[in-house]
């Protein structure tokens, strides 16, 4: 158990510093295209949504074939961890604003170190009681079509609030 709280403190930090770093990444880059695809292109909650997403794929990638053989659930708990978190940035996002009637931009930060600290919540809680279950490779599926949509709704965003710029 150990092996996995101190892997999931070091994600955690992990996640909240390239997160953190990312925001400024498609803007250091030079506004380049492919930059553009894996970090926020804009002020949008879709594009804010990938500070969580990318970075906490990326080090799931990296630690996922360590721990499997200790923690065989660990691809699930990684795919459901990144669903989580991914989603809480707008849930938190909308609710707080949707009671204040404006966003302020401590809450917005607030709003991202939460969404990071439940999904690895989540990776850590579901790791340890590895649930039995016939779904488990939706999860993973759901992941990569998260993924998938990050890239294309990027391109070809929809005319929706969560793909517009916060007033």
């Amino acid at each position: 158990m150990k092996q996995l709280k101190i892997y999931t403190i070091t994600g955690t930090v992990f996640v909240l510093v390239l997160g953190t770093l990312s925001h400024f990444f498609y803007q250091w880059s030079n506004q380049n295209f492919f930059a553009g695809l894996f970090f926020p292109i804009n002020e949008s909650t879709w594009e804010h949504m990938k500070l969580l997403f990318f970075p906490m794929l990326l080090y799931s990638l990296m630690t996922a074939p360590i721990l499997k053989k200790r923690y065989p659930c660990i691809r699930y708990s990684f795919s459901a961890g990144i669903l989580t978190g991914t989603f809480m940035i707008p849930v938190i996002f909308y609710t707080y604003t949707g009671i204040l009637g404006y966003h302020i931009f401590i809450l917005d930060i607030g709003t991202f170190v939460l969404s990071v600290l439940i999904a690895f919540y989540t990776v850590y809680r579901l790791s340890r009681i590895c649930p039995e279950s016939e779904c488990r490779f939706l999860f993973i599926f759901a992941t990569l079509l998260l993924a998938a949509g990050f890239i294309v709704f990027s391109c070809f965003p929809l005319n929706l609030g969560l793909f517009s710029e916060p007033l």
